[in-house]
């Protein structure tokens, strides 16, 4: 940002600060705002930031007009879904505080777009994954678990296959790290699956028609030949869906596609017909949250004074309510407010949890999970606690998504 496109020095000062942004969250191009909504597009009261001042529901109403994002304001929001977001968030919201406090003019598209740049500057030019590969116990987990799940696809006859944007030294690496080097595994990472795939680009991978090209991995060049089909042990580049399902022949719901980016990873394989499977690393922090007996008291009491105050307002007309009605009234609603604030303070102060509203209703990101997602979990290896064959589905008649039932405290330990 400021060697490249001349940004203020005072930009490398800025430091990430992990407990400011959520998963789920819109930035606004026209407006510069960073945005909370909910499952039907309504900007949540409390989770409207510009830069890092929260605005107020006056300052809401003067920029927007109305809570409700219209079809027309939503096509200049962004959504940040993945994990690489929570830093853009957090730089995009440090650049607006900096430009709102030096007094200086600036559009928020430019913004948006710069960051942007950068952080493909930094993909591209690979200086993310050198960096992960030279300290990669600072940022890679060794997890024999997802060796275990893996193997135990691959023993039930599942095809496997690896679709990922990255370079493929860049992968190996990391698969040599996480699994070969952790578990005692001595075979090659390759060999647990039947078609490798790199630099995708999703999610253009979806819906263009580049051909999928053989990567040598030991000239680090491509072949010029024709991929009509995907060979053992082979690496293979670019590509996109069409010809993936030409060659392969897995077609609609034999195919389970897991991806942590709704929009990059589960849109295109969702509309494609396969079945998908979100990963939401903080989905365990979040439930343990709301299994805390502390959260379930304040929840119990918000739910309590809302009924409490539709019955007072069922029962007295505005014109006949005495000054002690009236005093009641506020004082419910304050006690109301103490039990909302409280619960959100518990998940992330700034913007509360990543399925739930404030009020308690679902989020704009529960609603792509409900869109994208037939499942979702934490991590891949969750699915280890259920035979091959099981089927996984979800009651027709539910309201809420299923981790908001409250889980036994034994089940969430052995999980």
């Amino acid at each position: 940002m400021v060697n490249e496109f001349r940004y203020p020095e005072v930009c490398i000062s800025f430091k990430y600060d992990p407990n400011f942004p959520i998963r789920g969250l819109y930035y606004d191009k026209q407006k510069g705002c960073l945005l909370k909504l909910d499952f039907f597009g309504s900007i949540e009261p409390d989770g409207c930031y510009f830069g890092r001042r929260k605005l107020s529901r006056k300052e809401i109403a003067e920029i927007y007009g109305t809570r409700h994002i219209g079809r027309d304001q939503a096509r200049g929001l962004v959504g940040l879904m993945d994990f690489f977001c929570f830093t853009e968030a957090c730089l995009i919201a440090d650049i607006v505080q900096y430009f709102v406090d030096a007094k200086l003019e600036f559009d928020a598209s430019y913004i948006y777009e710069d960051v942007n740049r950068a952080i493909q500057h930094v993909h591209r030019r690979g200086l993310v994954h050198r960096g992960i590969l030279s300290d990669p116990n600072r940022y890679l987990v060794k997890n024999g678990q997802v060796l275990q799940f893996v193997k135990m696809l691959r023993e039930k006859g599942k095809k496997l296959f690896l679709l990922t944007n990255s370079p493929y030294y860049f992968v190996d690496g990391g698969m040599r790290f996480m699994l070969e080097d952790s578990t005692g595994y001595t075979d090659s990472w390759r060999e647990l699956f039947d078609v490798v795939i790199a630099q995708a680009n999703k999610p253009d991978f979806y819906t263009s028609d580049h051909p999928f090209r053989c990567y040598d991995t030991e000239k680090d060049t491509l072949a010029f030949t024709k991929v009509d089909a995907f060979i053992p042990n082979k690496i293979y580049y670019h590509g996109c869906l069409k010809s993936f399902l030409q060659i392969t022949k897995w077609n609609g719901p034999e195919v389970i596609y897991f991806g942590d980016h709704l929009f990059s990873d589960l849109r295109g394989p969702s509309k494609a017909g396969w079945r998908t499977a979100a990963i939401i690393h903080e989905l365990e922090s979040e439930i343990r949250i709301q299994n805390d007996e502390t959260y379930r008291f304040e929840q119990a009491k918000f739910h309590i004074i809302q009924e409490l105050l539709g019955k007072l307002h069922a029962t007295v007309a505005n014109s006949q309510r005495t000054e002690a009605c009236q005093l009641l009234l506020a004082e419910l609603n304050e006690e109301r407010q103490k039990a909302r604030r409280m619960m959100k303070k518990m998940f992330n102060k700034s913007f509360g949890a990543t399925f739930l509203t404030d009020t308690g209703q679902e989020s704009a990101f529960a609603y792509h999970i409900h869109r994208y997602a037939d499942v979702y979990t934490s991590k891949a290896e969750n699915f280890l606690l259920y035979p091959p064959e099981a089927w996984l589905h979800v009651p027709f008649d539910i309201k809420i998504m299923p981790h908001h039932v409250k889980v036994p405290s034994s089940l969430f330990r052995n999980q």
